[in-house]
């Protein structure tokens, strides 16, 4: 129970502002109760006392139970629209909390993780905790309402409840041995449902390569495989709680049977008038099915609950990235290494010792083999990865000490694979800049050659794109990335491969693109295809995780070994 108010008390925190639904929630489960309780013993003694015929007190009886049984409508339905209020705000803010929260992850953490984790957790866990104050408000209500309903009849007749309490003990075991035995059931289960969804994530992001390997059938039979397993723990689930309640309702129907017999026994011999058997009778399913049935079902909503808060509330305690707290108002651009070391795991250290300069409003070519730690450089500069060891500088301050604002403002990347998202050309664009004018947005689809390719779309700037911009090519893509860092404007400028993907003529425009923001932005480009960095202000050549060589397009082909294989390789690649 620690555990549970632990968690309740985590859950509160994003629902504060809903709790006027949970105190008329609460107050409706208070009336609940009293209905349930006070008023059928209320009325028996009274009836008892004003009606002289056994006839009479039974038409009495009946007629308060069905007022009674119209009111607890009345009240269930303000308790579940009220319940439904409370749930759902709580819900929204938890969600958007989490995503708020994953956005602050370090990448290197991320990358350790599924993504179908975070989306089985963010969407599925949530509205399974939020079952707590629903079914599980109206299950606590019910044990509480039964309770009440079993001292009722100690008041009334204890033989009766010597003969419920016996009832109960049994019941209780059965139901005990259920929750538990279903409760691991459920978690294994939740585990392969886990499983099966970052498989069907997996499909679906690496559909292309899955077709290009034809592992198509390999792909399926482990699907296959996984989902068989899910079933199997589903299936083992519901197993449990078939059988149990197999056994529960066939002993409950003796009980009642027995019953029945014992309050013509005990009316027979005077014990009790036939009008409190009928309300004797009337707490059986309070008394005998609901309070063991609820408990169970309340055990059950407590263990998911405390499972679903373990595995939603576990993302809060994943690292974030840390900000500093240095604000600056004007950002130039200028960009300093020093000695850095940084590897991904202990067995390969990618940067040694590197250490740079890079002036403010000047263009940077960085080449070298794939694997010497071109895009490392990008990753840390940007904060996705810490260095091992070193610092690096923005206008000679230290990039830990700024805040968030001043450094994500200031830097934009466009990757070799940049994510387009499942929203219009327009509402990508509008994700860099909310309050963008249509002269800016045309203006920057202009710079970055997409112009024609939209005026070609169904719906123009308001075509919906698609996953991951399904509807753009390789190279529209990066196109539509460009476009958006044109939008952004931010004084640094960072191109990983970005015009790997496309033709001459359009690598050409964006050539030209660039060449019209040297002298404004400090632009960093990684490049295979070295004709786009032939022009930039230096060329920095990369080997062994440092800066060995740097200088012009001229300067480096006449001296660099390196760089003059790189080049020729670029020419052999253009000949074929």
């Amino acid at each position: 129970m620690k555990e549970t108010f632990k968690n309740l008390k985590h859950v509160y925190f994003y629902g504060k502002e809903f709790k006027l639904n949970l105190i008329l929630e609460i107050i409706c489960s208070i009336i609940r109760v009293i209905i349930a309780v006070v008023i059928p013993l209320f009325a028996a003694k009274q009836i008892v006392h004003y009606t002289n015929s056994a006839w009479q007190q039974v038409i009495c009886v009946s007629i308060v139970l069905v007022f009674v049984s119209l009111l607890q409508n009345i009240n269930t339905v303000i308790f579940r629209k009220n319940t439904q209020m409370f749930r759902r705000g709580t819900v929204k803010n938890i969600q958007l909390a989490l995503s708020k929260n994953i956005l602050k992850i370090k990448q290197s953490e991320l990358d350790k993780s599924p993504y179908s984790i975070f989306v089985e957790r963010i969407v599925s866990d949530t509205d399974k905790m939020s079952l707590i104050f629903t079914s599980g408000m109206s299950n606590l209500t019910s044990v509480i309402s039964s309770i009440g309903c079993f001292i009722a009849v100690l008041i009334i007749d204890y033989h009766v409840f010597v003969y419920y309490f016996c009832a109960m003990i049994i019941l209780t075991l059965l139901y005990l041995i259920r929750t538990k035995k279903y409760g691991m059931k459920d978690n294994e289960y939740r585990q392969e449902l886990e499983n099966v969804s970052e498989m069907t994530n997996e499909l679906i992001r690496g559909v292309r390569d899955i077709k290009m390997m034809n592992a198509k059938d390999n792909f399926i039979d482990n699907l296959e495989h996984n989902i068989d397993k899910q079933i199997n723990k589903n299936f083992e689930m519901r197993d449990v709680d078939i059988m149990y309640t197999f056994y529960i309702d066939s002993l409950i129907t003796f009980f009642e049977f027995f019953l029945i017999l014992f309050l013509i026994f005990l009316t027979t011999n005077n014990v009790i008038s036939v009008s409190v058997a009928i309300v004797l009778l009337s707490y059986k399913s309070s008394v005998m099915i609901n309070i063991m049935e609820k408990i169970s079902h309340l055990l059950i909503e407590f263990n998911n609950f405390n499972i679903s808060c373990n595995r939603v509330f576990s993302i809060l305690n994943f690292p974030t990235e840390e900000f500093g707290t240095k604000h600056l108002d004007s950002v130039k651009g200028n960009i300093k290494f020093e000695k850095i070391h940084f590897s991904y795991s202990d067995n390969h250290e990618v940067l040694n010792n590197l250490s740079f300069n890079i002036k403010a409003g000047e263009s940077i070519g960085i080449v070298g083999k794939s694997g010497v730690g071109k895009t490392t450089i990008y990753n840390l500069l940007c904060k996705l990865y810490e260095p091992s060891s070193g610092k690096i500088y923005i206008d000679n301050t230290e990039i830990s000490e700024l805040d968030e604002e001043t450094f994500r403002e200031n830097i934009t990347v466009i990757n070799q694979n940049p994510y387009i998202f499942n929203l219009s050309i327009k509402d990508n664009l509008r994700l860099v800049k909310k309050d963008l004018t249509e002269d800016e947005m045309i203006e920057a689809c202009k710079m970055a050659c997409l112009d024609e390719v939209i005026d070609n779309l169904p719906d123009k700037y308001d075509t919906i794109l698609g996953e991951n911009g399904t509807m753009l090519s390789g190279g529209q893509k990066q196109r539509l990335a460009i476009a958006r860092a044109f939008v952004q404007k931010t004084k640094i400028i960072l191109f990983d491969e970005s015009t790997s993907a496309l033709d001459n003529e359009t690598q050409s425009k964006i050539k030209e693109a660039i060449e019209n923001l040297k002298g404004k932005y400090t632009i960093i480009i990684i490049a295979h295809r070295l004709s786009t960095i032939i022009n930039c202000d230096k060329i920095m050549v990369l080997e062994d995780g440092k800066i060995v060589d740097s200088g012009t397009h001229k300067e480096l082909f006449r001296r660099n070994r390196t760089y003059q294989k790189l080049c020729k390789t670029e020419l052999v690649e253009k000949k074929k």
